[in-house]
């Protein structure tokens, strides 16, 4: 594919994410963090008092889960949902972006987890209609379920999670299955339906087996859900904090004259120090800038103060791929033929320069994102924030540097004979 067409393609991108960033599509804004919409702080401690030492951790985990869901319930993007322990006390933290009402986020939060067991029965058909079904609520419940932990199918080797009931439990199970071989039987945690597995036969000893196309994460997220059931946590609130739409919206006005002071001195400077390749660097800034603001809508991520610094220190990454490429160009330009060609060796040598330093930028990322909820690592909301921005910045500004910034310069710079 020629430069020409590719820059076509380009600006074809770019038109969409334009569209995107139009402050008349309403279906695409920015969704603001605590820090910049305002809301709620709610802490609420949880009593662990009757749980065993050896339960304890995987309670609060199934709890923290528990209230993440029901907290999405409100629609907010990305709660942020953290669970500490100081000096024997087990809290989960719960900030609550927009929301400024929180009572009832309290009354739904606050509930201990129902986890019921239900019947499906298949309502009577009229001709032509459509088959349905009902969930008709049983006897068994969370109460009655001891444990539940991810095993492995003896016959196919999948993931699966094994349950075990109490006494009591299990005799209410065994008359549920064996009044249900062949049908469907609902878990359903919190109104919300968990698994529907078939019953293969009459079930006593108050043992089971759920068994599926499980990857091992899902095998482990429903075990976690029927353990929220299995161990409720009553939990109460000991702290409310209301943070004003006001700071948000001065934090915005001074974010946004900070960054658009920091821009135009970066587009300055490109153009003073590297004349007509500046410009070109600075068009690739503007791209940069509008794929970026199409990216957090489309995610979409949630703009907090960290993340705007995210968002900034990608910026001076998005000019120094140019930088490097251009020092290296004034080095080149009078070792081969044509401007052209040395255009594409800097491209070439400065490469190895770019992609190491960016590099190192999102392995940095990676640690301060934690993705993987290690211990022995942070989990800030706002931390993550800024990691995830700031990997997203260095994503966009390797294209923008290297595809966009190269292409135009192909197309625009003549060769010239020494």
């Amino acid at each position: 594919m020629t430069p020409a067409k590719k820059l076509i393609l380009i600006f074809a991108l770019f038109l969409g994410a334009l569209y995107v960033d139009s402050p008349f599509q309403s279906k695409f804004n920015l969704r603001l963090g605590l820090d910049l919409a305002g809301g709620s702080h709610l802490v609420f401690e949880a009593d662990t008092g009757k749980i065993a030492a050896e339960k304890k951790s995987l309670a609060i985990t199934s709890l923290r889960n528990v209230i993440e869901r029901r907290v999405n319930f409100f629609g907010i993007s990305e709660p942020n949902v953290q669970t500490s322990n100081f000096e024997g006390h087990d809290r989960v933290m719960v900030e609550l972006p927009g929301i400024k009402d929180t009572k009832q986020a309290q009354s739904i939060i606050g509930k201990t987890a129902q986890l019921v067991f239900m019947k499906v029965v298949d309502l009577p058909v009229e001709k032509n209609a459509t088959p349905s079904s009902t969930l008709v609520p049983t006897d068994l419940t969370g109460a009655d379920l001891a444990e539940s932990s991810v095993v492995f199918d003896r016959n196919t080797g999948k993931p699966a999670v094994s349950i075990s009931f109490t006494q009591a439990g299990a005799d209410k199970f065994e008359k549920i299955t064996g009044e249900n071989v062949g049908k469907k039987v609902a878990i359903v945690l919190d109104n919300e339906l968990v698994s529907a597995p078939v019953v293969q036969e009459k079930i006593a000893g108050g043992q089971a087996q759920i068994t599926g196309n499980f990857s091992l994460d899902e095998a482990k997220n429903l075990s976690i859900q029927l353990n929220a059931g299995a161990l409720p946590v009553p939990v109460s609130l000991v702290e409310e904090r209301t943070v004003g739409a006001t700071l948000g919206a001065e934090s915005i006005a001074k974010s946004v004259k900070a960054g658009a002071i920091g821009l135009i001195m970066v587009v300055f400077f490109m153009f003073l120090v590297y004349g007509k390749l500046g410009l070109v660097a600075d068009i690739g800034l503007v791209v940069f800038g509008v794929l970026t603001l199409a990216l957090y809508k489309l995610i979409p991520v949630v703009v907090t103060l960290p993340g705007i610094a995210g968002f900034m220190l990608s910026v001076g990454m998005a000019v120094d791929s140019n930088i490097l490429i251009f020092e290296r160009f004034k080095e080149e330009k009078g070792k081969h033929i044509t401007v052209a060609d040395a255009l594409e060796v800097s491209f070439g040598r400065a490469w190895d320069s770019i992609r190491d330093a960016n590099i190192a930028t999102l392995v940095t990322a990676f640690v301060l994102a934690n993705p993987l909820d290690w211990n022995f690592l942070h989990t800030s909301g706002p931390v993550r924030g800024f990691a995830i921005t700031l990997a997203l910045g260095i994503g966009i500004s390797l294209f923008t540097g290297i595809v966009v910034s190269r292409n135009l310069l192909r197309v625009l710079v003549k060769e010239k004979r020494k």
